[in-house]
């Protein structure tokens, strides 16, 4: 593993309050890679007033964020901005992909891609609890849309919380990216396509924990807006 006292993995968790998983979502994050022997760092960008960026700090976890929402992007963009590791990447709080599938992200990384993302959409994914049916209907029709858009085709699942980057290429993107909201993602991978960076798609595992902050028609239009000024540059 290292041994130039970076650590290997810099790994960020956008809470919005997650009082109630944080701690364990941590505790699992550092079972996992003491137990590969991964040196790391745990960063958690935490929006809310419901105690949760006094939970990360606790368990360990270098912490950032404020009371207000501000955003799962911008949360991110701030931590990457800070990360330290050789690879840094971001995970949901609420374990919806098990931390174990790194192992499968980390030997992408290590042959030299850019990017490496988990996939729900593969043959080879395991869903151990889907999302609703409509969820699944609006998901596919999304990336529909958004591969048309932006130039994005061939990638069948923008939205799962798993990404994985060098550190370099990470602090690349991030230093472009401006959508705060749910978006981000797409905004990176179409930063990343644009640039001509590889993009490697990885089957997970994934399970709904039926928690979605999103409002369908609220949220969707503001997705719509976020979709356009990437589109545009705007």
């Amino acid at each position: 593993m290292q041994n130039d006292g970076q650590p290997l993995i810099t790994l960020i968790f956008p809470a919005y309050n997650e009082a109630a998983v944080i701690s364990g979502a941590i505790r699992d994050a550092q079972r996992y890679l003491y137990s590969r022997g991964y040196s790391h760092e745990i960063i958690v960008a935490a929006d809310g007033a419901d105690g949760t960026r006094e939970a990360a700090a606790a368990a360990g976890a270098r912490v950032i964020g404020g009371p207000t929402r501000r955003g799962k992007g911008r949360g991110i963009r701030e931590a990457v901005r800070l990360a330290t590791g050789r690879y840094v990447g971001y995970a949901d709080a609420d374990n919806k992909v098990p931390i174990e599938e790194f192992d499968k992200i980390y030997a992408w990384l290590e042959k030299g891609w850019e990017v490496v993302i988990g996939t729900r959409a593969a043959v080879e994914s395991q869903i151990e609890r889907p999302q609703p049916w409509f969820r699944r209907a609006g998901s596919a029709a999304f990336n529909l849309t958004v591969g048309a858009l932006l130039g994005l085709g061939g990638i069948r699942d923008t939205q799962c919380g798993f990404k994985f980057f060098p550190l370099p290429i990470a602090r690349e993107l991030f230093s472009h990216q401006r959508i705060d909201g749910y978006m981000f993602d797409v905004e990176i991978l179409s930063l990343a396509r644009r640039r001509g960076y590889r993009i490697q798609q990885v089957p997970i595992r994934w399970r709904d924990d039926g928690d979605s902050r999103l409002n369908l028609v609220r949220g969707n239009l503001q997705n719509l807006r976020d979709i356009l000024r990437i589109r545009f540059g705007l």
